[in-house]
């Protein structure tokens, strides 16, 4: 099966002999022939700043290794299956419309592959979504792998310099599918994928644009102290990105541990329940319904519970559909 950059190669030779004939057949006329302009030369790799590290890899890569599902689904979304020789840690169930290409891509590890699993797959490229993806009990350090000759990729959203205090946006995740997409030479595509996601959010903005405001509790996970999100992550991001107030908006970071006592003072009107196979939204909901203190909620007695992936929450080519996705589910709420 001949591969991308051979494919390309002769679409670009095939475009120089068409321009070459037409500029042949223009001095027919008795003018001049006017030379052809040359054909530009197809897509290639282009090195970005990733978290202080140079990302230029010598050519386009086309033996890459996913370590996380977001980190997947972009390559995927971005048409990049058939650059791939594994992929690992799926949260839950890939989105639908990219089953049949990950399908095809080799399943290296059911949690994060060893730097030796790695290197068997010839892996020439790791991108990941968190920076556990380089310990030593997976990957390996980004400069061990460097040394081994694979270059590395770390979400912009995980770089260890990031401020707490800085909310994540979904620019900055567009961001990050844009300049995989530089890397990839593949901008064009992912110059589109971010149109598509922009309408996507702004018709779910329409779509609660004459709603009451909203205040939201976003819980992960833990009943003794649950944790929350916060205003910095990517939870913080959708509620943002729906003018939703986050009721642990003030505290830093992407997640923090609350308690329901600041939940029973805070009142939210709805409450999120994050859907993981490990924590389920199902286990959820029933704790929240059965325990004396949390069951008194209003968002809990009125039935004002929401769901969403784990995946939804972690930066990537979801968000823009949990946005939509939540908007849908408030506007479907009981009534004030």
């Amino acid at each position: 099966m001949p591969t991308h950059r051979s494919t390309a190669t002769r679409i670009a030779a095939a475009a120089f002999a068409l321009a070459f004939a037409l500029a042949g057949c223009g001095s027919d006329d008795g003018a001049a022939p006017v030379a052809a302009a040359p054909s530009p030369p197809p897509a290639g790799p282009a090195a970005v700043d990733n978290c202080g590290v140079e990302v230029a890899p010598p050519q386009a890569p086309d033996r890459v290794v996913t370590m996380n599902q977001a980190a997947t689904e972009v390559m995927l979304t971005l048409g990049l299956a058939d650059r791939m020789a594994g992929t690992a840690y799926l949260d839950d169930d890939v989105l639908p419309e990219l089953a049949a290409d990950y399908a095809k891509v080799p399943v290296l590890a059911k949690e994060y592959p060893s730097r030796e699993a790695l290197l068997k797959a010839e892996s020439d490229f790791v991108y990941a979504s968190y920076p556990s993806a380089f310990e030593a009990d997976a990957a390996g350090s980004r400069e061990e792998l460097a040394r081994l000759g694979v270059v590395s990729y770390l979400s912009p959203a995980a770089c260890a310099d990031r401020d707490d205090a800085d909310p994540l946006t979904l620019e900055d995740v567009w961001d990050e599918i844009l300049e995989v997409g530089t890397v990839f030479g593949v901008r064009d595509r992912a110059e589109q994928v971010v149109a598509a996601q922009r309408a996507t959010v702004e018709k779910a903005r329409a779509g609660l644009r004459s709603a009451d405001p909203l205040r939201a509790l976003w819980w992960d996970g833990g009943t003794d102290a649950p944790s929350a999100g916060a205003c910095c992550g990517a939870p913080g991001m959708v509620m943002a990105a729906l003018g939703v107030t986050n009721v642990f908006g003030s505290l830093p970071g992407g997640w923090a541990d609350a308690s329901w006592e600041a939940v029973v003072k805070a009142g939210p009107d709805v409450i999120v329940l994050v859907d993981a196979s490990w924590d389920t939204a199902a286990s959820k909901r029933a704790f929240l319904e059965s325990d004396p203190v949390t069951r008194e909620l209003r968002a809990v007695a009125e039935g004002r519970l929401v769901t969403v992936p784990f995946s939804a929450t972690t930066p990537g080519v979801r968000n823009a559909d949990a946005v939509a996705e939540l908007s849908a589910s408030l506007a479907a709420l009981p009534s004030e």
